[in-house]
């Protein structure tokens, strides 16, 4: 069973930045989801359980960095130079069958979820 908890999410302007973290137990392949009002939830970012594969959605990519410190058994997302777009309930995920990356963006392939934090970037 894992067991994930976000929190960092928040009120910023736009051009700001926020960090989100996501407490986790064990060492799973991690995933960052979003989900804007009245649109589906989208794939943000992934990382390995050792760290060492990370992969981006083209909309946050160079904005946006994954990491985790699994000391603390957390994965980060930096968020920076954010815009009113990126406002969403952002959800990190664990998938524990992890049978190739190539589906890394895969929403159904995650088996656990967080119950999101709601991230608001003004204009």
């Amino acid at each position: 069973q894992v067991q994930l908890v976000e929190s960092g999410g928040g009120l910023v302007q736009g051009g700001g930045s926020l960090r989100l973290s996501c407490a986790a137990s064990g060492r799973a392949f991690m995933g960052w989801f979003r989900q804007a009002p009245g649109k589906e939830r989208e794939f943000v970012a992934a990382i390995s359980g050792s760290g060492g594969f990370k992969a981006y959605a083209d909309s946050v990519k160079g904005r946006f960095t994954i990491s985790r410190d699994n000391t603390k058994n957390t994965v980060y997302l930096q968020m920076n130079s954010l815009k009113p777009e990126d406002t969403a309930v952002y959800y990190c995920a664990a998938r524990t069958v992890v049978l190739q990356y190539s589906d890394y963006a895969t929403e159904a392939k995650y088996n656990y979820w967080g119950q999101g934090t709601q991230v608001t970037v003004s204009s």
